[in-house]
């Protein structure tokens, strides 16, 4: 255990990547979205706003899925830290993170409400088909989303790490193969109106579900890829 909270100081040596950053793309997103609602003429504010421009930092969590193998990867295997060591000290902390900022974006939107949606009626961290739930299923939707953000960058790394630009490229292509193979399923079996209907009565606990499925996924194929990952 001493080890793995090692790897996790390890990573967290440059702080302004996994702290500084993400508030400021926080803040200046809101800021700028703020901005934009108060240049808006006054009939196009009657109705509620919406913007996803809070939800920047889940995607950030991609980038930095790509960064924490890439940047301190190589040096974890010049300290000679292990394969599995070096994994589980970086979920963890990502894991860490993600519940922190999924806490925030929570507390965010109960300000939201509390304001009027910031005095423009908007909707930005409580958007309606979230903040209709419970404080636990709303935590557990940002964390899930933003692990599996996470977990993407850091597969994608992984194999980068282990067949270079070549073994990315053969896996995009065999996702893309992938989607329009389902895509050609459904629409041989004309069910697009039964896929449809499924994605629009999906909740939200439903969806995370289906993102932690995903998610646990991509974590085992990135252990093993990591195995024989070259450093």
């Amino acid at each position: 255990m001493s080890r793995i909270i090692n790897v996790a100081k390890m990573q967290m040596i440059n702080r302004w990547t996994f702290l500084g950053i993400p508030l400021v793309i926080l803040v200046g997103s809101t800021v700028m979205t703020l901005a934009i609602w108060a240049l808006l003429p006054a009939s196009a504010r009657d109705g509620e706003l919406y913007s996803g421009s809070g939800q920047a930092i889940m995607w950030y969590f991609l980038a930095l899925g790509i960064q924490s193998l890439t940047y301190t990867f190589p040096f974890s295997q010049a300290m000679s830290v292990s394969r599995r060591t070096f994994y589980l000290g970086t979920l963890g902390l990502f894991a860490a993170l993600a519940l922190g900022y999924s806490i925030l974006y929570y507390l965010l939107g109960l300000l939201e409400t509390a304001t009027g949606g910031w005095g423009f009626n908007g909707q930005i961290f409580a958007l309606g088909w979230i903040a209709e739930n419970n404080a636990a299923i709303q935590i557990l939707f940002y964390f899930v989303a933003m692990v599996l953000l996470f977990m993407i960058g850091f597969w994608s790394a992984t194999v980068y790490m282990r067949w270079k630009a070549t073994g990315l490229l053969i896996a995009g292509i065999c996702f893309a193969v992938l989607v329009l193979g389902l895509l050609a399923l459904v629409g041989l079996n004309d069910a697009w109106a039964q896929v449809g209907s499924w994605f629009a009565t999906m909740k939200v606990p439903g969806l995370a579900l289906v993102m932690g499925v995903i998610g646990v996924a991509l974590a085992g194929g990135s252990y093993l890829t990591l195995r024989r990952a070259n450093a």
